[in-house]
């Protein structure tokens, strides 16, 4: 029987007891800063994947809570001239964060949104891990403190108003950036910019029947900015006098430089340097196509990688080792044994990986990037350099896609490296090749799971898996230890560690365990979009519809029978009745669905796939129904969730990489096969579920559900029953 939903107000749907507190900083004008931790560090619910948690942002929250008034997160300014001024204390990669917190403070301040400048913090270390952008967190982390902050702001404009005016507050209202009298007299946010900051009024946020921002589909703010060139990426910033590099890379994984021989690349036109750095020759120039041509005239001989001649067949054979033995026993014809493979998948971002450095001969150094870790970015390149930690600093810029791979800052130490070698600055650019090659990838796993049922019933559902040990030294190590030490221990020789995940599968099944074993490989991982739960719960949506097969029960009504929470019986059922669920459809054609539950958030997708060319197969619809909770930007939820989608179709059908004798074999688009229009579907509904609790997240939440869904519409047209994928590797 599913469990019930929680209300409004109830926190089981993340973190309990939650403070927020917000006060005056000494400025000209009114300066509201907030900040908020935790009394304590309660289970999250929803939990499908580990480490990763589903909470991972909300952890770094705690580690250490704020314990004095001037350890703030967030800065809300209004200015006299009536700009709203927000310092955002995370990465805009694309996903719309800056329109989605700047709808929310102009909905709680009652200004004008055109009024409300969202700008990027710089790296601030005294916000310890507050300042990471991943784990779908940004808005339901978010949420509350800003709401508070732009609440508190309006009261103290409000009471400026009325001391100015001789009047109640009860009298008085706001709208447009403005406070209004029931004679007609007003004074815009900037007339009350300065009296306001004397004022300690706190406000109560809006109710969601108030709203008259929130919740209504919205372009993002940047979006003509970024479609006509003008919004500004790393490699667009006029930095006076920053040279243009490229670095020659090793053909292996982790090659290293053996010798060199410059002299023909530093005769060329327009060099200025070359420079060995441990990951390889780097060649600043006047222009970037001066360091290109120089680049490929190098002679150099490399040391063999890191991984020696291995291959994608090695390593499968050591995730096999490596994963625990299923331990539930068979019995007869009442159980159902699946093994699955999943390729390394790269990031693949439309921004190539680039940093901006200048190291200068007075100790300091300033860098330009972006970076979903900046605290930890500065704490390294200090490290790096061997500076303190004032003199660097690390300007945090708007970032074209990252998926995970930009919590780590490998371009930012060749970069710094490069800068401190010549004594000039330098716009260090990864090319594409650079990024296929030598950029970091979610891990490939092995997957073994064993399912007990009868009588229409599941009693046990047993899931062991094995992956490449995802890079985590990226900020989080500290956070993560923390938390889940009693969760992970070494089970074996070093570098092959155990995590129990238990009661992460969002369906009654029984007895459930889960597990995760890493092995360690020196290849460059990273937190792939979705994380763990990528291929976890890709690999559990197949075997729920292998076992409703067994048990002669339709997929969708199986998944709702047995799943959990409300919220999954309703997308479910919303995404049946909207992809007409059960449709006859032509041989070779067939429906697939899949359902997820993370980040206190629930999808469930419908895909439609013409399979009747088994080898080139296109989803021609995809339909997904979701409830995230209260919804910021409707318009930019959908972008999330197509987004996402087209990411499942890729990883299951097409897009994986492959290593050979050491080495990665794919260079760029042309033969890593992401999805592209002619793979993309037909058509994409996006049925949203009107909630009014706290928001979940909803970045990388239909990942797992559109995989599943996909592998499953395969299955189902072409009657095989695909365990290795991509499925065209």
């Amino acid at each position: 029987m599913a469990e019930p939903e929680p209300v409004a107000q109830d926190k089981s749907r993340g973190l309990r007891r939650r403070k927020f507190l917000t006060f005056l900083v000494a400025a000209p004008t009114l300066t509201v800063a907030g900040r908020f931790g935790f009394d304590a560090l309660t289970e999250a619910s929803a939990v499908p994947s580990l480490p990763a948690l589903g909470e991972v942002s909300d952890l770094g929250d705690v580690i250490r809570t704020a314990s004095t008034p001037t350890h703030h997160l967030m800065v809300l300014e209004v200015t006299e001239d009536t700009r709203v001024r927000f310092e955002l204390p995370r990465l805009e990669v694309g996903q719309g964060i800056s329109t989605s917190i700047a709808m929310i403070v102009a909905e709680e301040l009652d200004a004008r949104l055109d009024d409300v400048d969202v700008t990027l913090s710089d790296a601030r270390p005294e916000l310890e891990f507050n300042q990471m952008t991943g784990a779908s967190a940004n808005v339901r982390v978010l949420w509350e403190p800003v709401r508070r902050m732009a609440a508190d702001a309006r009261a103290r404009l409000v009471q400026a108003a009325a001391n100015r005016w001789g009047t109640s507050t009860d009298e008085l209202t706001t709208q447009d950036s403005a406070v209004h009298a029931p004679d007609g007299r007003s004074l815009s946010y900037g007339e009350l910019s300065a009296d306001a900051r004397e004022e300690s009024a706190h406000g109560e946020p809006k109710a969601a029947s108030e709203y008259s921002v929130v919740g209504n589909p919205l372009t993002r703010l940047d979006a003509r900015d970024i479609v006509t060139g003008k919004a500004m990426y790393a490699m667009d910033l006029p930095v006076e006098g920053a040279l243009p590099t490229v670095v020659a890379r090793p053909p292996t994984i982790n090659g290293t430089v053996g010798s060199v021989n410059a002299a023909k690349a530093k005769a060329m036109p327009g060099v200025v340097a070359v420079t060995t750095i441990p990951t390889g020759v780097a060649v600043s120039a006047e222009t970037f196509w001066d360091a290109m041509r120089a680049k490929d005239a190098l002679e150099i001989s490399w040391n063999p990688g890191s991984i020696g001649t291995m291959s994608d067949s090695d390593i499968k054979s050591e995730l096999k080792k490596a994963v625990q033995p299923l331990a539930a026993p068979k019995v007869r014809d009442t159980y159902l044994d699946a093994t699955f493979d999943f390729a390394f998948v790269n990031h693949a971002p439309m921004e190539v990986e680039s940093t901006v450095a200048d190291v200068r001969a007075d100790g300091t150094a300033e860098v330009w990037m972006p970076s979903q870790t900046p605290i930890y970015a500065q704490q390294v390149i200090a490290e790096t350099l061997d500076f303190d930690l004032e003199a660097v600093t690390v300007h945090v810029i708007r970032a074209g896609g990252s998926f995970g791979r930009r919590l780590f800052v490998d371009t930012a130490l060749e970069a710094v490296r490069v800068s401190q070698a010549i004594g000039r600055p330098v716009k260090l650019m990864r090319t594409r090749q650079d990024d296929m090659k030598h950029g970091r990838m979610r891990p490939r796993y092995h997957h073994k799971i064993r399912a007990s049922y009868t009588g229409g019933e599941v009693l046990s559902f047993e899931h062991r898996l094995a992956g490449v040990a995802v890079d985590l030294n990226h900020g989080l190590g500290e956070a993560l230890t923390a938390t889940l030490a009693q969760q992970g221990q070494p089970v074996g020789g070093a570098g092959l560690y155990y995590f129990n995940f238990s009661q992460a599968v969002p369906y009654n099944v029984g007895l459930a365990n889960q597990s995760i074993q890493e092995i360690q490989l020196d290849i460059p991982t990273a937190s792939f979009r979705s994380v763990y739960s990528g291929t976890v719960r890709t690999a559990e949506e197949i075997v729920m519809d292998e076992l409703a097969e067994r048990m002669g029960k339709d997929p969708l009504e199986f998944r709702r029978e047995i799943v959990k929470a409300n919220s999954g019986t309703t997308v479910l059922s919303k995404v049946a009745e909207a992809a007409d669920w059960g449709k006859a459809m032509p041989a070779g054609h067939a429906q697939g669905v899949a359902y997820h539950a993370e980040y206190r958030s629930h999808v469930a997708c419908v895909v439609d796939i013409d399979a009747t060319d088994a080898a080139n197969p296109r989803v021609t619809k995809a339909v997904l129904a979701a409830d995230v909770g209260q919804v910021i930007n409707p318009r930019g939820l959908e972008a999330q969730l197509m987004g996402a989608t087209m990411d499942g179709i890729a990883t299951v059908l097409q897009a994986g990489v492959h290593i050979d004798n050491g080495a990665v074999r794919e260079s760029s688009y042309g033969d890593y096969h992401w999805t592209k229009h002619r793979n993309a579907p037909f058509e994409v509904e996006v049925h949203i579920i009107p909630t009014t609790w706290d928001p979940g997240g909803a970045g990388e939440l239909a990942i797992p559900a559109s995989a599943g869904a996909v592998a499953n519409a395969y299955a189902r047209a072409t009657g095989t029953r695909p365990r290795s994928f991509p499925i065209s590797f």
